[in-house]
């Protein structure tokens, strides 16, 4: 298991505590690959980005694209991570392989109701693929696309 997936792991058990579920890798739009998406207890979306190095973070180019799919916008590192790097107005998360902590909570901006109605299909329908592709791994290429494009295209 890389770094990335260690800190993903301890961010989801650790959102899990908060009562959220996640998604590792989760494409939200065409582009888009997020590290961890948290979905909460009262329909909330955060997003969290892991990551394991400062040469990571400076080569992410689209973490500002993520903005406008989330309520919360996060950064998962480590304890050696130089998190003066981070940008402000952006919530931090140390964590580890097996747990983590919010360290500053990230400012909430509510997404608009259309979108969240379209997170929260996308979100169940993903999960549910996923939850299929394990049970039955024969069946995982032969998911149909469907009228906003197959996700595992995305």
């Amino acid at each position: 298991m890389q770094s990335g997936q260690k800190l993903a792991r301890g961010v989801a058990r650790h959102m899990r505590g908060h009562g959220f579920v996640s998604i590792e890798e989760f494409v939200p739009a065409r582009g888009l690959r997020v590290d961890v998406m948290a979905l909460g207890p009262k329909g909330e979306f955060w997003v969290i980005e892991c990551k394991s190095s400062r040469a990571d973070f400076q080569t992410d180019s689209k973490w500002q694209g993520y903005l406008e799919w989330c309520d919360r916008y996060f950064w998962a590192v480590d304890t050696d991570f130089p998190t003066d790097l981070l940008p402000e107005g952006t919530g931090l998360i140390i964590a580890d392989a097996y747990d983590g902590e919010i360290i500053r909570m990230a400012p909430e901006i509510k997404l608009p109701a259309a979108r969240r109605k379209v997170l929260i299909q996308k979100f169940a329908t993903h999960a549910a693929r996923r939850l299929q592709a394990y049970r039955d791994p024969g069946t995982a290429g032969l998911t149909t696309s469907h009228k906003e494009g197959n996700q595992d295209d995305d």
